[in-house]
């Protein structure tokens, strides 16, 4: 089963109740919920609600580890294999993806080749590190995105083969599953405004500390945790750059920005068969949206008795 959508659309809430009334395991499929150093800021699930029902993949990754898709999906796959009804829940759409319709098969490329790729991020940049790169990879690349092109420039020095050469190979798919998949898509407005509030409550909770005790890490340029969401803003801030109002109001349109990429990627990347999936346009705000009915109606559509 898979819950996924955009950020703050209320994936965690109503995965929590299907899996407490099928006798489920959550499993996260959120890039940066899989680390350990920020709970708070990546809005993993409550110590309260993990008591409720099993979680599994949550802070289970050191920020000095980054993870990748090829990691999630092996770890997916292990955790799915030791539950009975198994709920991935997460907005990371490449992981679902992988996971679903199978990954590239990539030559591990070394640890001396990936030293020298974020060496080189580090003192050149990432556009810079963008040319070097075979001309295919290069095409698929945003000159900014650092983490991509790290990875797809110590690909090159490892293997002698540029990623898309590999990423074009045949890969083997999710098999001996039947999958459901409820999608949530709320309108921009109503996510919108649940990012603000979301946002507010995580500066309530301690995000600041959260950021000042990760940045305490010295993590090297490029690290994904660094880019999570609030994560650059009240960076800013905690280095006198701007003011708290500032870095709230930015940490909250980049998330609105990074939302409306997640809602054309899932409307766009059709990871199941129709039938095989149900898009709640509404999204999960409220307890009172969670009532019996609803949940005995997805109930029946997960389990395919309705």
């Amino acid at each position: 089963m898979l819950i996924a959508g955009p950020t703050a659309s209320g994936k965690s809430a109503l995965a929590l109740a299907l899996a407490a009334r099928l006798g489920g395991t959550i499993i996260n499929a959120d890039a940066m919920q899989c680390y350990r150093e920020l709970r708070v800021l990546t809005a993993r699930p409550s110590p309260a609600d993990e008591v409720l029902v099993p979680h599994a993949l949550y802070g289970v990754r050191a920020g000095t580890r980054p993870a990748d898709a090829a990691w999630w999906r092996g770890a997916a796959l292990a955790a799915m294999a030791q539950c009975e009804t198994p709920i991935l829940c997460g907005g990371t759409g490449m992981y679902l993806s992988g996971l679903i319709h199978g990954l590239a098969e990539i030559p591990e490329p070394g640890d001396a080749a990936r030293a020298k790729a974020r060496a080189m991020l580090a003192q050149h940049g990432a556009p810079a590190l963008h040319r070097l790169l075979d001309a295919p990879t290069a095409a698929r690349l945003q000159p900014n995105d650092s983490q991509r092109i790290a990875r797809a420039y110590e690909v090159l020095l490892g293997t002698g083969r540029g990623l898309a050469f590999w990423q074009a190979r045949p890969r083997a798919g999710l098999s001996g599953w039947r999958v459901r998949m409820i999608l949530l898509d709320p309108p921009r407005e109503r996510l919108a405004e649940a990012i603000a509030v979301r946002f507010a409550a995580m500066l309530d909770a301690g995000a600041l500390d959260e950021v000042r005790d990760l940045l305490a890490l010295n993590l090297p340029p490029g690290t994904p945790l660094l880019r999570a969401h609030g994560v650059p803003e009240l960076t800013a801030y905690l280095r006198g750059e701007s003011s708290l109002a500032e870095a709230k109001a930015g940490a909250v349109l980049a998330t609105q920005q990074y939302t409306k990429r997640q809602r054309t990627w899932f409307r766009h990347q059709r990871l199941v068969h129709t039938p095989d999936m149900q898009i709640i346009q509404s999204g999960i705000g409220s307890d009172m949206e969670l009532s019996e009915r609803f949940i005995d109606s997805l109930t029946n559509f997960m389990t395919g008795a309705g």
